[in-house]
């Protein structure tokens, strides 16, 4: 019997030790899950802390400056700041965020700016009509009255056309003005006297032809995209200094609009922004364009879209910038000899003038000799005695010569001097004179 409870404590003490084993695995498993269920719980709790700051960052840096790098492309749009931290489809989705804002500030930008240029488009129709009525009654005004004023007013109404029609050229509006095939010298011309800071501006033709005009279609948009660039070349140039003009021809190639200036210049980055606004983007929203507003080179590069010109921007050798204009062949022609001759104002041909210039202005009284001392001369010949026999008038060595503007408008003003003198004196009675003056009216009225 004893063997047998001597079997039974061994088993017993056997069985014992298998259960301490397998408590003690037991309770070690168990604690290895706890652990790693600890583990767990302070990585889940780190990827929540990761995904809230990236999701702060989210909204407080990286969609403000991608909404910023629309404006500012070289505005830098942050990252992720812990990557490592949080998992693939967190992060892409993060990303995918970035995108869509981007995206819907893209197309509210797009909505507002078309609803600017709508309500812009509409504004400056009307303004434009309301500023060709006045510049009619000012025309009516200087036949009327000599009075300088009168022209200074014409001359700012004229700067205030040119920004409304630049307005509604860059939100996509007719120019407002038709005009017929016009000779290039008088379209330069015509954009300069567009510009505040005219007189600087000094026009050279170098025309082959000198009655080359532009096709009708676009001689007012090239004469508002001129214009754009004498602005620009005048504002950003010393007063003293002038804008030099050059107008030139090129076999097949049409012919070029050369622009020079002694101004400021350019650094790289406003370069690059200019040279890609004069090639004409497809879309250039009303906000890019600063406070206040830079419209020119939009202005110039919407109508080099539109009507087939090309320009480029450059340094210039005078210190300053040079833009070239250049107007392409098919859009060039040649006026016949019956049509209307040039403005006495349109610079003649360089290479036309075969003798020294006949200078408008009286040589001095006193000149300096070889000698190097002052001799007096006369300002005109001798006078000579008139023969009393008539005889025959010898035949014109040159062609007769040329009056000058201020000649020209002194002529005119002593003649509607005459005219009113004359008026006057036939005037009809009192009872009667304003039924003429309503007639008069009648009749300038008709004339425009």
């Amino acid at each position: 019997m004893a063997w047998i409870v001597t079997l039974i404590a061994v088993v017993t003490a056997v069985a014992a030790v298998v259960h301490a084993q397998s408590a003690s695995r037991d309770a070690h498993i168990a604690w290895g899950r706890v652990e790693l269920a600890e583990r767990q719980t302070k990585a889940a709790d780190a990827r929540t802390a990761a995904l809230t700051e990236e999701i702060r960052q989210l909204a407080r840096k990286r969609i403000p400056a991608a909404a910023l790098a629309l404006s500012h492309p070289s505005a830098p749009v942050p990252g992720l700041r812990e990557a490592a931290e949080v998992d693939g489809g967190a992060a892409g989705l993060l990303t995918e965020a970035v995108q869509a804002a981007r995206t819907a500030v893209i197309e509210e930008r797009q909505r507002v700016d078309a609803a600017a240029r709508a309500a812009m488009r509409g504004t400056s129709a009307k303004i434009q009509s309301l500023l060709n009525q006045s510049q009619h009654l000012l025309h009516e005004l200087q036949h009327e009255y000599d009075d300088p004023r009168i022209l200074q007013l014409d001359f700012r109404n004229e700067l205030a056309l040119r920004r409304t029609q630049a307005t509604a050229v860059l939100c996509d509006a007719w120019p407002g003005l038709a005009r017929q095939n016009s000779p290039l010298v008088e379209i330069v011309l015509g954009a300069q006297s567009r510009v505040a800071g005219y007189e600087r501006i000094k026009v050279a033709n170098h025309l082959r032809d000198e009655r080359l005009a532009v096709a009708a279609r676009a001689a007012e948009p090239l004469a508002i995209a001129l214009a754009e660039l004498l602005a620009n070349a005048t504002a950003y140039s010393h007063p003293e200094t002038d804008v030099q003009v050059t107008v030139q021809q090129s076999g097949g190639r049409g012919a070029f609009l050369v622009v020079d200036d002694a101004g400021i210049g350019m650094d790289d980055d406003a370069l690059e922004r200019a040279r890609a606004l004069l090639a004409g983007p497809s879309e250039v929203l009303l906000t890019e364009l600063g406070d206040p507003p830079q419209t020119g080179f939009a202005v110039v590069g919407r109508l080099v879209v539109q009507y087939g010109l090309s320009c480029h921007i450059e340094a210039s050798p005078f210190g300053g910038m040079r833009t070239i204009l250049r107007v392409p062949a098919h859009l060039l022609t040649v006026l016949e000899d019956d049509d209307p001759s040039l403005s006495a104002l349109a610079p003649k041909p360089v290479q036309a003038h075969t003798a020294a210039p006949v200078s408008a202005e009286p040589e001095p009284a006193v000149r300096e000799e070889p000698s190097g001392l002052p001799s007096r001369r006369r300002r005109a010949p001798r006078a000579t005695a008139v023969p009393s026999a008539p005889t025959t008038p010898a035949a014109p060595v040159g062609p007769p010569r040329l009056r000058t503007p201020e000649q020209a408008e002194a002529s005119w003003s002593a003649l509607q001097q005459g005219t009113l003198s004359g008026r006057s004196a036939a005037a009809p009675p009192a009872a009667d004179s304003e039924h003429d003056q309503d007639d008069l009216n009648d009749q300038g009225d008709d004339a425009t």
